[in-house]
């Protein structure tokens, strides 16, 4: 042993190599920088800027993933609405015919929605989708508070064509199938096209509110003329032109006479210069009888 320390010795004294490497080892090894460290580039960048890239690198890595599972929106509308951005209050307004149930369901709000991320303009759209909406608008008061303000259709009429009977507006477009008693006092139009003129027989029956009481329907003719069928099953049939001269002629007629609430089936307006009235069978039957008995022959038929 005591020989190659001796040997050790004096070859550290011939060269020096040992001592040198001995004295140069000032820094434990631990604790050394590699030389790229601290020189350079690399020397400007921050001791914390490698743990800041690593979580960066997770973050987008867990970012890319919810967005290629398509769980960016709930995930963005579970941040906002748990930061106080949730949507706690719906006010809606304009509400008659259109329930409010519709209304949710059209807005489409999944449990705990952000309203920072609802899209009122989509919202929007879809409301104005439901037959009895005109139009809608939605205001959003942060932090939770969504407003529904709807305008509504107004019923104008029935249309009716075939076994199809609808809801229309004044301008004839259709609102919805579904009609019920609410809808008994409405105006009833018939045949293809009547939904157009609704407003024209209209605007003459609203002149003569005691014959528009009578009236159950009012049937448009050829596209030219209108009958109406009144309550009492008689039909009044309306000349294409001066529809407003006749009514007056008719109202004249049965205020003098009550020619509407008489045995007679069907009053013919169209010619200018009479009245044709046809009676009902059994009126008919009996007129004839008694002429018949008054020895007067009769040359009028049915109609007179």
């Amino acid at each position: 042993m005591r020989k190659i320390k001796a040997k050790f010795d004096a070859l550290r004294e011939r060269t020096g190599i040992w001592s040198y490497r001995f004295r140069s080892r000032g820094v434990s090894r631990l604790h050394q920088r590699p030389a790229w460290g601290v020189t350079g580039f690399f020397a400007l960048i921050p001791s914390w800027a490698p743990t800041a890239s690593a979580f960066g690198f997770l973050a987008l890595s867990a970012a890319y993933g919810i967005t290629l599972g398509g769980h960016a929106r709930n995930v963005s509308e579970s941040v906002t609405s748990s930061v106080g951005f949730a949507v706690n209050e719906i006010k809606m307004e304009g509400l008659q015919r259109v329930t409010e149930f519709q209304v949710l369901e059209a807005l489409e709000l999944h449990e705990r929605p952000s309203l920072m991320l609802f899209d009122a303009a989509d919202a929007k759209e879809r409301l104005e989708g439901i037959a009895w909406i005109r139009n809608a608008a939605i205001q959003k008061f942060y932090p939770g508070t969504l407003r529904v303000m709807i305008k509504e259709q107004e019923p104008y009429a029935l249309w009716q064509r075939g076994d199809i009977t609808s809801v229309i507006t004044k301008k004839g477009e259709v609102i919805t199938d579904e009609v019920d008693g609410r809808y008994a006092n409405l105006l009833r139009v018939v045949n293809h096209g009547a939904q157009l003129r609704a407003g024209e027989i209209m605007s003459e029956l609203d002149n003569f509110p005691g014959i528009r009481a009578r009236v159950r329907a009012a049937k448009l003719r050829s596209e030219r003329r209108w009958d109406l069928a009144l309550e009492n099953g008689i039909t009044v049939r309306l000349p294409e032109f001066d529809v407003g001269d006749a009514l007056a002629e008719l109202k004249k007629l049965d205020d003098q006479g009550g020619l509407l609430s008489r045995d007679i089936v069907a009053v013919d307006l169209r010619l200018q210069d009479r009245v044709v009235v046809r009676l009902s069978d059994d009126a008919a039957i009996r007129r004839k009888t008694t002429i018949e008995q008054r020895g007067t022959p009769s040359n009028s038929g049915r109609d007179t």
